[in-house]
């Protein structure tokens, strides 16, 4: 590969190279003005019947008493920080899953299917069984931000494992980077079960939502704890863009770019874990928008990273916003667990990709 070749890559686009970065910025604003709107969609939704009418016009101050007595506590006490907490972690997902198939140079790689949501959540199940026994001293240092720390160890162990097994000499193996990650995930709820099993009725009733995943029970503490380690990932995306742009090329055209490869793989590594081990922290397993979310995109505005990781970020705080509307909907007043319905609609198209990958699907 030539120099002229790499550099029509990596190099900033103009207007005139026929490219997709207008479509790219102008799906970013629809996308943010979507998010909005989803976002009063998820406080008007519920068993509760405030109308997202009332609850637009409450909240951005254009009248007052527009919502009284019940709806009011509702509406602010309960939905207002679940739909902060839903676009922290839909952001954080579908981020984790566009930068490590930017890493692993391969759009199957996702948290949830290679295993990293499965270290995450052993780490944060071992803290919460665990924390006033062994773990009593890190309680009494770390505070609230122990359970997410401990998640985000877990999840960085599983990503450097996962990273050492599937990657030779620059290349990932796709069967290898899976079947790893099947047996990591598989080897965590191993040990999560002996833990779960070990665990008393007070602590079995704080971890009945780690296996499908659930907003429920979302309050500001829980925002408290996750958005410190989610939001520098997400502040940090412009300063990643290039490296997973020459990266796509290879490490050693990205070294000759001016890519520490090695220092930017360790950062990469370091925002998957921190951004996985946050959401699972709080929500427990939810599976399928690091996956969905960053290949629909790359299929609409291509893979340029400048504009893939911020448009990551916002569909996929609009689509967990939209799953967890719907989920509160579809057996209200029961709530179904958010994490089926993102496996109904994330499991068929992780299907799709693996067909078109192998050529069965045309499409």
């Amino acid at each position: 590969m030539t120099f002229t070749e790499v550099w029509s890559v990596v190099r900033p686009k103009t207007a005139d190279d026929g490219d997709r970065s207008a479509l790219a910025r102008a799906t970013i604003v629809v996308l943010a003005a979507a998010l909005v709107l989803t976002f009063f969609f998820s406080l008007a939704s519920g068993a509760s019947d405030a109308s997202a009418w009332r609850v637009f016009l409450e909240t951005l101050g254009f009248t007052s008493g527009a919502l009284e007595g019940a709806d009011r506590i509702v509406v602010y006490g309960i939905r207002f920080p679940r739909a902060v907490l839903g676009m922290l972690i839909g952001g954080a997902l579908a981020v984790s899953g566009a930068i490590m198939q930017g890493l692993f140079r391969n759009p199957l790689a996702d948290p949830g299917i290679v295993g990293v949501s499965a270290g995450a959540g052993l780490g944060a199940v071992s803290f919460i069984v665990l924390q006033g026994g062994a773990l009593a001293p890190a309680a009494a240092i770390f505070g609230i931000y122990s359970i997410p720390f401990a998640a985000f160890l877990g999840g960085l162990i599983s990503t450097l494992v996962l990273y050492r097994i599937s990657t030779r000499q620059g290349r990932t193996s796709v069967a290898t980077m899976l079947l790893a990650g099947i047996a990591l995930g598989a080897l965590a709820g191993a040990v999560t079960g002996v833990l779960v099993f070990r665990a008393d009725d007070r602590q079995l009733r704080d971890l009945t939502f780690w296996g499908l995943g659930s907003l429920a029970g979302a309050t500001w503490t829980k925002n408290l704890m996750a958005a410190p380690l989610i939001l520098p990932v997400i502040l940090a995306l412009p300063l990643m863009a290039r490296g997973l742009n020459a990266l796509a090329l290879g490490e050693a055209a990205a070294g000759h770019l001016g890519v520490e490869v090695q220092r930017f793989k360790n950062i990469a590594i370091l925002c998957v874990a921190a951004a996985t081990g946050a959401s699972v922290a709080v929500s427990g397993g939810i599976g399928f928008v690091g996956i969905v979310v960053p290949h629909l995109l790359r299929l609409l505005i291509g893979p340029d990273h400048r504009f893939l990781l911020p448009a990551s970020a916002l569909l996929g705080a609009i689509l967990l916003l939209f799953a967890d509307a719907i989920a509160r909907q579809i057996v209200a007043p029961a709530e179904l667990p958010i994490g089926i319905v993102t496996a109904i609609a994330g499991a068929p198209f992780f299907l799709w990709i693996l067909l078109r990958r192998r050529g069965i699907l045309d499409l």
